[in-house]
């Protein structure tokens, strides 16, 4: 089986194919051909040496996939051959709030999935939604999890806010309207604008054409603001002035290798709560697809790349072009 492999820091032009042998499952653990996987901002972190958490020499990279289970260890319950998954990107978080012993994650500290088979524990499996492709499926594991896990207390009725159209802001506006919330969409331009009032953005505010969005999402809330905002920007001063008295402000990450510092007079003027979002755990992985099933909710995919061509998808992704998830096929 083929494998690529990076150092963290090596860039895009240090990804490298290596052959190994096929992995044989041993106890409570399954081989997963994996059918697809999809790019997010952490795996350009992890290439630029960037990323918060340890990175492996030689890691297999990407944390998000999607595949068949092909062979099962011994005292394995609750997958069989031919399982359609995917896996948490904390393997060892399966509920509850997250801590240090949950740190080792897929494309980090252990190999992920941009292979064509991974050997994983069973318990960190995940079914996909029946009407999901592999494709489809494998841009679930980090951008959709963090977006519900962001989305954790929204009520419907309530306004949210998201920024840009990333991953995970088109997963926290498809959630939000399935959970019968109102959305205020920032974005950069026109094109853009149109197409997040397709996906169902009731508003949307053009950051470039209005700077100050969080005086123009006041005035679409009748000057109270937001109850939550998804912020995926490291705007959190900024998030913390659109966000309404109590409420909630959800931090993702960042865009750039620093982030202007908050006034603590503003966080405390809030009276919000910020809350730092790591992805989120199996049990919320599964609770999200349910909704996603019953919901018959599809994510957004800008482009789909060939396994060959995975460092030309990660090339895509690192343009900003992208509207949407940039997926790599493994068939």
């Amino acid at each position: 089986m083929r494998s690529y492999h990076v150092d963290s820091g090596a860039g895009i032009d240090g990804l490298t194919i290596e052959e190994h042998p096929d992995p044989v499952p041993g106890d409570g653990q399954v081989v997963v051909a994996v059918r697809a996987t999809s790019l997010s901002f952490r795996e350009l972190m992890v290439l630029r040496g960037s990323y918060v958490l340890p990175v492996k020499p030689g890691v297999v990279p990407v944390s998000d996939g999607a595949g068949e289970v092909v062979a099962v260890g011994p005292n394995t319950r609750g997958v069989q051959v031919g399982d359609r998954v995917t896996a948490t990107l904390f393997p060892s978080w399966q509920d509850g709030p997250f801590g240090p012993e949950h740190l080792a994650q897929l494309g980090g500290s252990l190999d992920g999935m941009l292979t064509e088979l991974a050997l994983l524990d069973a318990s960190a499996l995940v079914p996909i939604p029946d009407h999901l492709s592999y494709e489809e499926a494998a841009t679930l594991p980090c951008a959709a999890v963090t977006a519900w896990n962001a989305l954790t207390g929204l009520r419907p009725g309530q306004t949210l806010v998201t920024q840009g159209s990333g991953g995970v802001s088109l997963f926290a506006l498809t959630f939000a309207k399935a959970l019968g919330a109102r959305v205020i969409a920032t974005t950069s331009s026109p094109a853009k604008a149109a197409r997040l009032r397709e996906l169902g953005a009731d508003e949307v505010v053009d950051y470039r054409a209005d700077p100050d969005w969080p005086a123009r999402v006041r005035e679409l809330t009748g000057g109270l603001g937001a109850d939550h905002v998804v912020d995926v920007a490291g705007l959190l001063e900024q998030s913390l002035k659109a966000v309404r008295m109590a409420g909630h402000v959800a931090c993702v990450g960042f865009v750039s290798e620093t982030a202007p510092p908050i006034d603590p007079r503003v966080l405390f003027a809030s009276g919000a709560t910020l809350r730092a979002v790591a992805v989120g755990s199996r049990a919320q992985f599964a609770e999200m697809n349910r909704v996603i099933e019953v919901n018959r909710l599809r994510p957004v995919i800008d482009q789909v790349f060939a396994f060959d061509d995975a460092p030309a998808a990660y090339r895509h992704y690192a343009s900003g072009a992208a509207f949407g998830k940039v997926v790599i096929t493994h068939v």
